[in-house]
């Protein structure tokens, strides 16, 4: 499973980016460069694919998406402000996408849902759903388990912990105000946390 593979990278540690030699690809990309694009693509396709994936949850829907996030973000590189932040504003294409072919097949989407939401405070200790996440057998009740969330909540997680966005990032990929991404995410965390407790063979702490 490429989300369980992905956690398990963000969780040990991903390898440092290679921030400069993408910045330079980057300028070269907006310079007109079609090859530095090219390899921009390359590498931050399988993430935007896998985000859309998840969201979507087709694997055929998810390849339509991401060759039109990248189309648009083509078309957009010299309104990318921040060079560092370039995977988040992919994604944050990637969700924009997603949020239009969800109302073109006239599905109704609450993006602002809960904006004025309270601070939840934690109500379960550790293990976190990223420790239970490790695990290879949980690989089908999490599918489960993500599709039981809220669209927002779940695309919040993902962006998260597989993706490994600070919170920052993901407030501004999501449109949400910091203290909701926190909320969210938090939420998310029990979710997943009470539903995947029971198979661990214990009781919860």
């Amino acid at each position: 499973m490429a989300l369980l593979s992905a956690m398990k990278m963000v969780l040990a540690g991903a390898p440092p980016s290679d921030t400069d030699g993408e910045r330079a690809l980057l300028r070269r990309a907006r310079a007109g460069d079609p090859a530095a694009f090219r390899r921009l693509f390359e590498r931050h396709a399988p993430g935007v694919w896998r985000f859309l994936r998840d969201l979507l949850r087709d694997e055929e829907a998810a390849d339509e998406a991401t060759q039109e996030t990248f189309v648009r973000a083509h078309g957009r590189l010299q309104a990318l402000r921040d060079e560092e932040r370039l995977g988040a504003w992919l994604l944050g294409i990637a969700r924009l996408v997603y949020l239009e072919s969800r109302r073109s097949r006239g599905v109704q989407v609450d993006v602002e849902a809960e904006e004025h939401a309270r601070e939840v405070e934690a109500v379960l200790p550790t293990p976190s759903p990223e420790d239970l996440l490790l695990d290879r057998e949980l690989e089908g009740l999490l599918t489960q388990a993500l599709g039981t969330l809220r669209e927002e909540r779940r695309a919040a997680l993902l962006l998260r912990i597989d993706h490994g966005l600070p919170y920052e990032e993901i407030a501004s990929v999501m449109g949400w105000s910091l203290q909701k991404v926190k909320n969210e995410i938090h939420r998310a965390r029990l979710s997943l946390r009470e539903q995947l407790s029971a198979h661990m063979g214990g009781s919860r702490p």
